[in-house]
């Protein structure tokens, strides 16, 4: 039966061979096919006129899915004979059919049999491989979320496709002894081609797969045997078997004191079975190097096809960049409802200059941090949140700028820029600082991690350093690792005496059962040529020599001191080092100990472990914080809105440039109204005491007209433009004031006021008044005031109008000053119980015999002559008055300042009836009213200067203003500090660590979210 079965299987590759095969150029004859094919399959032929023969031959059963070498066949001769024609073939051609039937049926049961059978016993072979299950990318378990296996299905060659992929078999055709060779290679060609399927249709297309396919298809078993995957086991078997071999040698050379003359061979054998199996371990660890890069290249690939959204999808952030925007929101969050940040992190301590940053370096895989021989360089923590990306690049959480790390060029500016942040940190006469730089780093092959450099702990402090410097650095240090979830990567260098190490006590204080520290072992090199007993560097391995206990014990050596190596010059030179270095071949150092590769691995797995452990329980926490919160707001504010300090901010932004817009809406009548009066009020003094006082005391009016004249023309080219433009900037600065702090009825938040104070007085601070302003005004100005020409009878009057009420506020103030210079008169000494002192009692009695003198001549000059003050003095002294001279002319100035002012008004009562005379030039008139004339000119230069501020204001300064208020505006709301100084209150806190908090707990669901899916 299994005689028919292979024969049937026979002429079904022979029939495709005829229709199909490459390999053979035109149709095969029948005839020099194989004979049980043709007196089977070929029996219609109409030249095949053959008795079936007895097939004699000597098979050996086989399976196809077997690696034995493969035998010729050997066949009988054979004999060719004709069968007689029967004339009823309708009987032969239902017989012909049955056999057909049970030799399929028959076939395909036993064939499934054998399979099966031979699939089990191949099954049996294979080695557990579940440890390694780590060499595989984590892309090919996550493969069925991109790659439809449906898809894969349909796209595998079938049957006939199969055929097609055979090599030539002219030489079957040649002799059928090799038909048996050509059934096994099929049978493995099949299996490796679905092999090679399986794996190029996970990292390219259907056609490119079929392509590649084709090409491994004629590769042997044996160069199959010669993979990576192959090699793995066998060394795996080699190292099991040395490690018994060197066991079993152990135990024999301790069995009896009989053998101790084989002693010096038993240990030689020893040694040697150590140092192969220190080179069968050295050689595996080399494969799974070239293992590790070959997968870092497959990863870089697929991150560059997604980069390049040949998936068509957004691209999700990476499981470790949402856990570092947690820390970057937790360390800005003041934890004011005692809320700490126990999230898991890498903390990075240890002695200065012990290799802390080389390490960290060589964890990046690039020279990231500044470098100094001896002196301090980390001056604050640097948060460094390790990735994978498709290139190696750098990047800030502040900064969109990448910085290539392939490039030299980059990497010098990026220590650069670190420098710079570190020393912008540090405060004034501070060496350290506690702020947090945030740092990114992306590339290929990366372990996914968070890790915080902490300044080096020192025993002094040096020259330069300020005192506190030592207490600064411990304080921060004790910060970062009192978090009971923190990862302490204790950095210890091997190159010194252990017991000049700091920080291991350090540690020890802050975890002292060591359940979250790494202890890690640098410059090993030096430490192995400069310490006289290695089995130091065993007991710091094994943690007997310190006191502080640790999770694992790494040495790791990170170049030769050079700052110039580079990443891959340090990693061949510890590889070398751990190569020849007599701490493993001795057995010191285990080999899972050694290199910075494995220290990432283990610190990459504590790390993740340690994250699931806790992240849920602080989220826990932060809901109760947040439920507290809400709660608190609820009761003080239940009707305002949450607004946090950025949102306040710029609410109250919108309000101040609405009343700086409402400024610009003032209308001119009310400009000039202020312009005019503010001028007035500051230049009236000027007036009255400097040019209408000393005009006035002429005798005639061509001498009043001259000196009016020529003051004006003074004043005019010195003071007048520079006091119009200060008053006109005084008035823009007091408008704004006033929109700024003029209260909103009840819209009106006094949360505000401190910022809307600071940006007036910086916006105010900031303008500048156009300085061609004055030189345009000072001709405006001497126009005016050249013109004499009163036009009408109403301005007539106004003039008049404007000089009484300049002359009744002068009046006023000098009554005052009199008053106040001799004391309250009668009737207030009587109702309100006043008494005058000696000094306005002296005073008194000089103004009274003062106005006895003005009314004996009313006409009198200005100033008193010096008989006239001897005999002042003289009758206050018949009355017993002693009187200094200083005092009578002091007196006399008010006194007659008095009198001089109601002649003036008086004479302006008469005036108003002079305008007539006045268009007549006051000819044959003795009224004369030249001072209306000169009050009429300084009221019609106020008002041109007036509206000339005004045009300024509202066409120029007023935008300019507005324009000062947004650039501090802006200015403020980059300045994190200053909105904190300026807004400030419970309210806003409350608000804030609202904000803060929700933030944090949607960040931590997110992120828990995301690492449930991918366990």
């Amino acid at each position: 039966m299994w005689r028919l079965r292979r024969a049937a299987v026979a002429c079904e590759v022979c029939q495709s061979l005829v229709k199909h095969s490459s390999g053979i150029k035109g149709s095969l004859p029948l005839q020099k096919l194989h004979l049980v094919s043709r007196s089977i399959y070929h029996s219609h032929h109409p030249t095949l006129k053959l008795q079936r023969p007895q097939l004699r031959t000597s098979f050996q059963q086989f399976s196809s899915l077997t690696n034995l070498p493969l035998r010729k066949l050997k066949f009988s001769p054979i004999k060719y004979g004709y069968q007689p024609r029967r004339n009823f073939w309708p009987a032969r051609l239902a017989t012909r059919l049955l056999k057909l039937r049970y030799l399929i049926l028959g076939s395909a049961v036993g064939g499934g049999y054998t399979a099966k059978k031979t699939f089990d016993q191949w099954k049996d072979m294979i080695p557990d491989l579940s440890e390694y299950k780590w060499i595989v990318p984590d892309i090919v378990w996550e493969i069925d979320e991109y790659i439809d296996f449906e898809k894969i299905r349909k796209a595998l060659p079938n049957s006939e496709d199969l055929v097609k992929l055979a090599p030539d078999f002219d030489k079957i055709v040649e002799s059928l002894s090799l038909l048996k060779d050509f059934f096994t290679s099929g049978h493995k060609l099949v299996s490796e081609v679905i092999g090679a399927s399986d794996l190029l249709l996970l990292l390219g297309s259907p056609e490119e797969t079929a392509f590649r396919a084709t090409d491994r298809g004629s590769e042997s078993d044996k160069h199959f045997r010669k993979g990576l995957l192959g090699e793995l086991i066998l060394l795996q078997q080699q190292i099991q078997e040395h490690e018994e071999e060197a066991r079993r040698a152990a135990g024999q050379y301790s069995t009896s004191y009989a053998q101790q003359k084989r002693k010096v061979s038993d240990k030689e054998k020893i040694d040697q079975l150590q140092e192969e199996l220190l080179h069968t371990q050295l050689k595996y660890q080399r494969i799974l190097e070239r293992l590790e890069k070959e997968n870092k290249e497959l990863r870089k690939l697929v991150l560059q096809k997604d980069d390049k959204g040949i998936h068509h999808r957004k691209l999700k952030k990476s499981l470790i960049d949402m856990y570092s925007e947690v820390l970057d929101v937790l360390s800005d969050y003041d934890a004011s409802y005692n809320t700490q940040d126990h999230l898991p992190r890498v903390v990075v301590v240890g002695d200065q200059s012990a290799g802390k940053t080389s390490v960290l370096e060589m964890i990046a895989q690039a020279r990231i941090f500044p470098r100094g021989s001896g002196e301090m360089m980390t001056r604050s923590p640097v948060k460094v949140t390790l990735s994978e990306g498709p290139h190696h690049v750098a990047l800030f959480k502040d900064s969109s700028r990448e910085f290539d790390l392939t490039k030299e060029e980059d990497l010098a500016a990026l220590r650069h820029e670190i420098e710079l942040r570190m020393r912008k940190n540090v405060k004034e006469g501070c060496t350290v600082s506690p702020e947090t730089i945030s740092l990114n780093v992306k590339g290929p092959g990366l372990q996914r991690m968070v890790l915080v450099d902490l300044p080096g702990v020192i025993n002094t402090v040096t020259s330069g350093m300020a005192p506190d410097t030592k207490e600064t650095i411990f304080s921060i240090s004790k910060a970062y690792m009192q978090n009971p979830n923190a990862i302490i990567l204790c950095i210890q260098d091997g190159s010194v005496d252990a017991e000049r190490s700091i920080v291991t006590d350090l540690v020890s204080q802050m975890d002292p059962h060591g359940r979250r520290t790494i202890f890690v072992l640098t410059k090993v090199d030096l430490a192995e040529k400069n310490v006289a007993s290695p089995s130091r560097i065993q007991q710091i391995i094994e943690g007997k020599l310190f006191p502080m206990k640790a999770l694992g014990y790494f040495a790791v050596v990170t170049g030769k001191g050079n700052s110039s190596e580079s990443i891959e010059a340090i990693r061949e030179y510890e590889e070398e080092f751990f190569q020849n270095s007599k701490l493993l071949k001795t057995s010191m150092l285990k080999a899972h100990q050694v290199t910075t590769r494995n220290l990432s691995l283990a610190v990459s797995d504590c790390f993740w472990k340690m994250v699931r452990e806790s992240v849920e329980q602080q989220a826990d926490s932060f809901k109760a914080t947040r439920f507290n919160l809400e709660t608190e707001w609820k009761n003080n504010y239940p009707r305002l809105r949450e607004l946090d300090r950025n949102e306040l901010f710029e609410k109250a932004k919108n309000e101040i440039l609405d009343e700086v817009i409402s400024l610009s809406q003032v209308t001119p009548k009310h400009w000039e109204e202020i312009l005019q009066q503010s001028l007035w009020e500051r230049v009236s003094t000027h007036v009255i005491e400097n040019i209408y006082l000393p005009a006035a005391q002429t005798m005639n009016s061509g001498t009043f007209n001259t000196t009016v004249d020529i003051k004006l023309k003074q004043w005019t080219d010195k003071q007048l433009p520079n006091k119009a433009v200060e008053v006109a900037w005084e008035t823009l600065q007091e408008e704004f004031s006033r929109f700024m702090t003029e209260p909103k009825g009840k819209e009106h938040d006094d949360i505000f006021d401190k910022l809307k104070e600071a940006v007036k007085e910086e916006s105010i601070k900031r303008h500048k008044w156009n300085d061609f302003a004055e030189d345009s005004l000072r001709v405006i100005q001497h126009n005016a005031l050249e013109d004499r020409s009163i036009s009408d009878k109403q301005q007539w009057d106004a003039a008049i109008y404007f000089m009484e009420e300049a002359l009744q506020a002068r009046l006023k103030d000098t009554e005052n000053a009199i008053e106040n210079m001799v004391g309250p008169d009668w009737k207030k000494r009587w109702l309100y119980w006043k008494n005058r002192t000696q000094e306005q009692c002296v005073h008194n009695e000089t103004k009274n015999e003062l106005e006895k003198m003005l009314k004996c001549n009313e006409e009198h000059p200005a100033y008193l002559a010096s008989d006239e003050i001897t005999t002042v003095r003289k009758n206050l002294e018949s009355r017993g008055v002693e009187v200094d001279p200083s005092l009578i002319k002091d007196t006399w100035h008010q006194v007659y300042r008095r009198h001089f002012l109601k002649t003036a008004l008086n004479h302006c009562n008469l005036c108003r009836r002079g305008f007539y005379y006045y268009q007549r030039h006051f000819v044959d008139s003795e009224l004369e009213c030249n001072d209306v004339v000169l009050f009429w000119r300084i009221q019609r230069m106020l008002a041109i200067t007036a509206n000339t501020l005004r045009q300024q204001l509202t066409n120029t300064e007023v935008r300019r203003l507005e324009k000062n208020v947004k650039e501090v505006l802006e200015d403020f709301a980059e300045d994190g500090e200053k909105k904190i100084k300026l807004l400030t209150g419970k309210r806003v806190q409350l608000a804030e660590d609202l904000k803060k908090v929700r933030e944090i707990q949607e960040k931590l669901d997110a992120f828990i979210e995301a690492l449930h899916q991918e366990k």
